[in-house]
């Protein structure tokens, strides 16, 4: 399964009940689709994937998947304690999303060896293709991702570390060790700060949360940057990507908050963030919305 251009994680609507507004989830990924995401990650760390229970996150994988329409590949989140990491990867798979991305399991520090184990069990539960999230707690090894590599139903690698040094040994692991076609993506925050840097690594595939609620600006960075255009990558990036990302860093769980309100303020009614996020104050909404101005401007939107 191939992946290509900007990659969209939409967010989870929530209605005035609390429960999944499911049909403001399938607007809200219709018009991503629309937009032109190459694919659609459901239920995954900007989907609020650790607040949902498996009913709301199984609502929540079937919509994207009625939504998208076999438009794009649908991929869902799956991660947690085991049990219910295979629980929700047959979900997905029963849900009819294409793949999985497999995050972190909870709280645990592990040695590579049991993260390799843990990917295999997730991923066997479900049969489908995976892409495997290095975040947090979850930190492979060179020796381990060749192994991941190797699990046939793995196939990409997702770094959201940004330890340069340890991805670059990876990378080269993988391709000493291996032919089968295996994808790397930059899964930081924010990614496309960061885009420059892991394009010189050879990895050209990130997240984009920022499609999420301004995928205008998130098309015209992602032009610019595979059209060898540097001068308009570098204004988008001085202009929008760093005010926001300074914005982000202001309060933990901001880089989930801040799209969720981003997508308010385009005028999608999704909600507010479930515990133990918390909403943006007024004042950064109002710092948010004056970034999204400036970017759309920049943008040409």
């Amino acid at each position: 399964m191939r992946l290509d251009g900007v990659l969209f994680f939409p967010v989870t609507p929530f209605g005035a009940g609390g429960g999944v507004a499911e049909d403001v989830l399938a607007e809200h990924v219709a018009g991503g689709v629309a937009a032109g995401a190459g694919g659609v990650f459901a239920a995954c760390g900007t989907g609020e994937f650790n607040a949902l229970d498996l009913p709301e996150y199984t609502a929540a994988v079937t919509t994207a998947v009625a939504a998208t329409a076999g438009r794009v590949p649908v991929f869902a989140g799956a991660g947690g304690v085991p049990p219910t990491a295979r629980a929700i990867s047959r979900a997905a798979a029963d849900s009819g999303a294409d793949g999985l991305l497999v995050m972190p399991p909870y709280l645990v520090t592990a040695p590579p060896g049991g993260l390799v184990r843990y990917v295999r069990e997730v991923t066997e539960a479900a049969g489908l293709p995976a892409v495997v999230y290095q975040r947090g707690t979850a930190r492979f090894s060179p020796a381990a991702v060749a192994e991941l590599a190797e699990l046939p139903q793995v196939i990409g690698f997702k770094d959201g570390l940004g330890d340069f040094d340890l991805l670059q040994r990876i990378i080269l692991t993988v391709r000493r060790t291996t032919d089968r076609e295996f994808t790397f993506f930059n899964g930081l925050p924010t990614a496309e700060l960061t885009v420059p840097a892991y394009r010189g690594l050879g990895v050209t595939l990130y997240s984009s949360a920022v499609f999420a609620f301004a995928p205008e600006i998130a098309l015209a960075f992602h032009d610019a940057v595979t059209g060898g255009d540097e001068e308009r990558a570098r204004l988008l990036l001085t202009d929008f990507y760093l005010p926001l990302v300074e914005l982000r860093d202001l309060v933990p769980g901001y880089a989930v908050s801040l799209v969720k309100a981003g997508v308010r303020l385009r005028g999608l009614d999704v909600g507010g963030v479930r515990a133990p996020l918390v909403d943006p104050l007024p004042e950064h909404v109002e710092l948010l919305e004056k970034i999204l101005a400036d970017g759309l401007e920049v943008a040409g939107a």
